[in-house]
């Protein structure tokens, strides 16, 4: 009886060790191992560590809980581009989009000013649907950089003019002029429609307007949509879900990047409160994409940035005391900046869903486009 007994207690045992094991490799191994059919890439330009902790200081509920908190995986990406330590907008974004280093002011090409192949342009071959949507021009550095391929991101109306023929199906943003120009004879629009796309010039249309089949091109601003402070509401949210409602009407995966742009211009005129209200628009439509990814249980989320802007610290405010000079009020926040361009500082990258897991960590800017082919099984 007691060799009976004591091999089935070393059986009960070898039972617990090889479940946990198994549990424990089952645990480390799957999330990498499982492919998300939905990526959503948010960028925040020149959204650094403070950028964003902001969201927590500044809320107009102070018990209002910003939606970065929502993300389980957090990593820091080194941003510095192929011949500079500071990179610009287009450099970083085509990092991100083409999972290559190149020069500063280069879209999509590299550092021979050959084009390199997007992440939008690679999967919308593969049948997904694609969308990009931007507070700034459309033909701006970061989302040029994953539908066109420039020596400069200077080249907005040659940017524009490959919009027509790009694997892009849904876009929202500014820059109208540098695809209507009557001065210079420039009608991409008419192009556009030639190539299947319902263009809007005035307004975002309601969802259930939408119609399958057709692809889609907003363009709101002559140049930039309106700061936050000067009226552009809930346009990033809005068309998000827009967006997203176009997504649905479709049996295919999708692939989308929408950008906070003017995070980046906030830090540029080292104007807090123009950082801030972008940041916190920002945060906002996050919230949306979460919900949606939540509810869809097959979306991949990732938020990160090209770079960080302005040098911008929460500092603590500083205030003059009489016979005592300048002291430091470590119960207010007092934001400062120190540079009108962008720093060397690494950047955030949140991730959510599938797979999320393999984003945690510190690396290049450039792997973020390489977890995500992986992600994908792309050899």
């Amino acid at each position: 009886m007691k060799k009976i007994a004591a091999f089935i207690s070393l059986g009960l045992i070898l039972f617990i060790v090889t479940s946990f094991v198994n549990s424990s490799k089952e645990e480390r191994e799957t999330p990498k191992d499982k492919s998300p059919k939905n990526i959503i890439i948010l960028i925040g330009d020149g959204m650094g560590i403070s950028q964003m902790s902001s969201a927590y200081y500044f809320q107009e509920n102070e018990n209002q809980e910003p939606n970065f908190s929502r993300f389980p995986i957090v990593g820091l990406s080194r941003t510095s581009s192929a011949k500079e330590k500071i990179t610009d907008s287009a450099a970083g974004a085509t990092a991100i989009s083409c999972g290559k280093k190149s020069y500063n002011t280069a879209i999509a090409v590299d550092v021979d000013k050959k084009p390199i192949e997007t992440i939008l342009e690679f999967l919308g071959k593969k049948e997904f649907t694609t969308g990009l949507i931007s507070t700034s021009s459309i033909t701006h550095a970061t989302p040029a950089s994953f539908f066109a391929h420039a020596k400069s991101r200077h080249m907005a109306k040659e940017i524009a003019a490959q919009m027509p023929e790009s694997e892009v199906d849904f876009f929202a943003g500014g820059g109208l002029e540098y695809f209507l120009d009557k001065d210079e004879k420039i009608d991409i629009i008419s192009h556009l429609k030639k190539n299947g796309f319902i263009t809007n010039v005035e307004n975002l249309i309601a969802p259930e307007q939408l119609e399958k089949g057709n692809k889609y091109g907003f363009l709101l601003a002559k140049d930039a949509m309106p700061k936050m402070s000067k009226g552009r509401g809930d346009f990033l949210s809005d068309a998000t879900d827009l967006a997203l409602n176009y997504f649905d009407m479709h049996d295919r995966p999708f692939f989308m990047m929408v950008e906070g742009s003017q995070i980046d211009w906030g830090g540029h005129a080292n104007d807090a409160d123009y950082l801030i209200k972008e940041t916190l628009d920002f945060d906002k439509m996050i919230g949306l994409v979460l919900d949606y990814a939540e509810k869809d249980g097959n979306t991949l989320v990732i938020v990160t940035a090209d770079h960080e802007t302005g040098g911008f610290t929460l500092a603590a405010k500083e205030k003059k005391i009489p016979f005592r000079g300048t002291q430091r009020d470590y119960k207010e926040i007092g934001p400062r900046f120190s540079t009108g361009g962008h720093s060397a500082a690494m950047v955030p990258v949140l991730a959510y869903g599938p797979g999320a897991e393999i984003f945690s960590g510190i690396y290049q800017n450039t792997e973020i486009h390489a977890k995500i082919m992986k992600l994908l099984k792309v050899q």
